[in-house]
This record gives structure tokens, C-alpha cells and sequence, in this order.
């Protein structure tokens, strides 16, 4: 549902146009004829899942923690 207010009457109820956010609702927010800005709730990002990646990483060479020979100069 899309409620639309004039920019004075959002500054005096802005508490009370977030409180009554549902998911799929907005406010547009006009200023005299123009739409100046859309609210609208925020989407909770989806549950990670433990373990989408497991397997996926299959070799790690054993000199991986080596230092590289490129900054052997600048190592004390």
C-alpha cells in the first residue's frame, strides 16, 4: 500500500509512518506537486546456511604461508 504525505506532515510523523511499515508498504513524500523521496521498510537479508561451501576448497599448496619471493627485500 503506497500512502503519500507532504514533506511537513512526514517531519511531524515520522515515528508513526515507520511504526506502521509492513513488508510491500511505502510512503511517498512529496513536496508540493513532485515526489521528492520513497520509504519503505527494509528486507531482511535470508538465513545463512553453515556448510554451502564445504568441499569447495580442494588443495592449499603446503607453501602457502611461505613469504613470497617478490618481498623478500623488504622482510627484516
Amino acid at each position: 500500500m503506497t500512502t503519500t504525505v507532504s514533506v511537513e506532515e512526514a517531519q511531524s510523523k515520522l515515528a508513526d509512518l515507520i511504526r506502521g511499515f509492513s513488508p510491500g508498504d511505502e510512503v511517498l513524500i512529496t513536496e508540493g506537486p513532485k515526489a521528492v523521496a520513497r520509504l519503505v521498510p527494509v528486507a531482511n537479508p535470508p538465513q545463512r546456511r553453515l556448510g554451502t561451501l564445504q568441499g569447495t576448497v580442494t588443495f592449499v599448496a603446503p607453501d602457502f604461508d611461505a613469504p613470497l619471493e617478490e618481498f623478500r627485500e623488504y622482510m627484516p
